[in-house]
């Protein structure tokens, strides 16, 4: 199967030929570039045939990307630091999974990827609002170390854009059932399932929206994406830094219950 290039397609798209960041490892983008009157910096992580880890030339988050990811947000923070308008920080989202390997685990692959997460939520929290914008996989840990700190996640409509913690396969034989069977139940449990309806049930979407040609983007894709993406920027801005509209869903009822109780004890 060959690996996905939405994640490329839509970078190229959003930042209109802005010269990229240099000092990044081939697999991972970064561009500064504007939505409206907003300043914004694109990342994407992307596939790489020359990358020197072969369990990340798919698109996977791997040691340099969740290094690279974070050298880029870091340095986003850093320009910013004395400006009262933070620049928005825009995750082009299409990962299919962590880089499974001896040799990412024993070089700190669990560093690598917190290391991406520290750096965007210090980025959210220092007010730089973080969108995620999900045009194809978010799988596992590629999903929390690039996208899941957003203030904001918007999804694309599309069957190839969903969010899970594993494969169909994968999660069968962790399970075992089939995938015939994994689906049946996913059907009726809304957190086993990889449609992007059924994660919006959990409350974790700000919005999702449908486009023309979500693997080439066309000039009415990308004018749509970039009014909801400018819109989602306004939003943080005016309601600040936090994570709590994640939680209004009726299927994060525990979710909320389990922070009260949290609350009460400390």
């Amino acid at each position: 199967m060959s690996a996905s290039q939405r994640g490329e397609n839509w970078f190229a798209a959003l930042t209109d030929g802005a010269p990229r960041i240099d000092g990044l490892p081939a697999s991972v983008l970064a561009a500064d570039g504007r939505l409206g009157d907003a300043a914004v910096r694109f990342l994407a992580v992307i596939p790489h045939s020359g990358n020197p880890f072969p369990r990340a030339r798919q698109g996977e988050v791997g040691l340099l990307e969740g290094w690279g990811l974070a050298k880029a947000v870091d340095q986003a923070i850093e320009l910013d630091r004395d400006q009262a308008v933070k620049r928005a920080l825009v995750a082009i989202i299409d990962v299919p999974s962590q880089a499974y390997g001896r040799r990412e685990e024993a070089l700190g692959i669990h560093q690598a990827l917190a290391g991406a997460v520290d750096s965007y939520a210090r980025a959210r929290l220092a007010g730089h609002p973080v969108i995620g914008l999900l045009v194809g996989k978010a799988m596992s840990g590629a999903f929390l170390a690039h996208g899941y700190q957003a203030n904001r996640l918007i999804a694309l409509r599309d069957p190839g854009v969903m969010v899970h913690a594993m494969g169909k396969a994968s999660a069968a034989r962790v399970t075992l059932r089939s995938v015939e069977e994994l689906e049946t139940f996913a059907a009726r449990i809304p957190p086993m399932a990889y449609d992007i309806d059924s994660y919006a049930s959990l409350g974790l979407l700000w919005e999702t929206l449908s486009v023309t040609q979500i693997d080439r983007p066309q000039a009415q894709d990308l004018a749509q994406v970039c009014q909801v993406l400018a819109s989602a920027i306004e939003d943080v801005r005016r309601s600040g830094t936090d994570l709590r509209g994640r939680l209004g869903a009726a299927h994060r009822a525990a979710s909320t219950r389990v922070r009260e109780l949290l609350r009460e004890q400390w």
